[in-house]
Order: C-alpha cells, then sequence, then structure tokens
C-alpha cells in the first residue's frame, strides 16, 4: 500500500497554474480512506459525474499518519488564510501571521505540490490563493477490517 495521496503525479517542480487555465469546482475535499474505500468512492464518483454533478476535487491519503504531516497546524493556519483573505505575496502573509517568511515560503510550496495553493505572479511576486470556495478534510476511523487484519496477520 502506497503512502502517497492518490490524486495525479506530485512532482518536487514548482506548480504555478494560470488561473485563466482551468476551472476548478468549488470544493476540495482532503480524505484518509483505506484504499478498497477510496476505490469505491472513485466509482461513486465516476457514476456522478456521469449524471453531469459538479463534484469536488478529493485528495485522499491511505495512511492518516500522512494527511497530519502535510496538514500541521502551521499549515492548516496558513491555508485558512489564504482563503480568507488572499494575501498581495508571500511576505504579506508572513507579516499578518508574524512568521518567518522562509517558512511561509516552504509551506506553501509544500501545499502547492498536493494542488491545495495556487500561485499568480504579480511582478517579482507570488500571490498564493486557494481555487476553492472551501477546503473540506475528512479522515475516518473505524474497527479494521477482516479482511485488513487478515493480511496484517500474513506480513
Amino acid at each position: 500500500m502506497s503512502n502517497e495521496p492518490t490524486d495525479g503525479d506530485h512532482s518536487h517542480e514548482e506548480y504555478i497554474p494560470d488561473p485563466e487555465d482551468a476551472e476548478h469546482p468549488s470544493t476540495l475535499r482532503i480524505t484518509s480512506l483505506p484504499e478498497e474505500e477510496s476505490e469505491k468512492a472513485s466509482l461513486d464518483r465516476i457514476e456522478r459525474w456521469e449524471r453531469g454533478e459538479e463534484l469536488p476535487r478529493v485528495l485522499n491519503f491511505q495512511d492518516p499518519a500522512r494527511l497530519r504531516e502535510l496538514l500541521t497546524h502551521r499549515r492548516m493556519e496558513l491555508l485558512e488564510a489564504v482563503l480568507e483573505k488572499p494575501p498581495e505575496s508571500m511576505r504579506d502573509l508572513a507579516d499578518r501571521l508574524d512568521r518567518d517568511i522562509h517558512d511561509v515560503h516552504s509551506d506553501l510550496h509544500l501545499l502547492a505540490e498536493y494542488r491545495i495553493i495556487h500561485f499568480r505572479e504579480n511582478g517579482r511576486a507570488k500571490q498564493p490563493y486557494v481555487p476553492y470556495e472551501r477546503v473540506r478534510i475528512e479522515v475516518e476511523f473505524g474497527k479494521p477490517s477482516e479482511r485488513s487484519s487478515e493480511s496484517t496477520a500474513r506480513a
């Protein structure tokens, strides 16, 4: 089982889309579902898409620990600040949150690798923004299924 999120390739190159080039759904759902449940959810999304429903973009982490590594308290604070009031620049955001510019830069670029944060070029400044109206984070807990217990026992 992979620890990487199951939404497309995430290279370490800087991702700066042109906001005019792509339409984004109104919601980004960040989930932590096991592989089997994630596959079922994907099939359901395909059926709903075929019926013409607007669907959120989904970024799933099969391992909840990976989700927690990405969405630390400080990164969640950045994400919320950018959603509430997009800053003029990374420095503006760092000043607003009273954080070191280098830490803010690193956190924003990591979130951009997962296509959560995007950037607009404005002269020499990069303006971070979130192209969604809302971000929903869902982590499901429950008893492990018999099937996953069996595979763990065999390992």
